[in-house]
């Protein structure tokens, strides 16, 4: 392959490396006290701590409840499978399920960064993008607050 339309045209795997990986720190840094929280007595009982299906955790039934329940009014069945794992790895130990919220923020913002970054192929703007989505002051509640997933 020509070494000038490889540098021109695909991405600098290392910048994204390193990038992904500043993010991700970052991320962690500015999220490290959710795993002290509690769960939220507002609806996380209804999603985690008192629902029978969830507490189950990965069982046949379950799965099958996740997909025709509308439990809660919302009809969103990864949710409830992602809740049943959680319980599956870390029972009903709220700080771990916060964590989860934040592996997902963490897997969201290198995906924004990555799809940005191929569609451009402008590194900063990329990085300015998911810089915004990582550590806006709205996506706090999707992440420190369980059932917000």
């Amino acid at each position: 392959m020509n070494h000038h339309f490889q540098k021109k045209i695909l991405p600098n795997v290392h910048y994204d490396i390193l990038i992904g990986l500043m993010l991700t720190i970052g991320i962690l840094i500015a999220y490290q006290q959710v795993k002290y929280h509690k769960f939220v007595a507002y609806d996380d009982q209804k999603y985690v701590t008192e629902n029978r299906h969830v507490l189950a955790g990965l069982t046949p039934e379950g799965v099958i409840w996740s997909f025709t329940s509308t439990h809660a009014s919302n009809w969103h069945p990864m949710t409830w499978l992602s809740h049943m794992l959680d319980i599956e790895c870390y029972g009903t130990e709220p700080g771990a399920h916060h964590l989860s919220n934040v592996s997902f923020h963490i897997f969201n913002t290198l995906l924004l960064f990555l799809v940005f970054r191929r569609m451009s192929r402008n590194l900063w703007q990329s990085v300015f993008v998911a810089a915004l989505f990582a550590f806006h002051p709205l996506h706090v509640e999707s992440v420190a607050w369980v059932s917000e997933r």
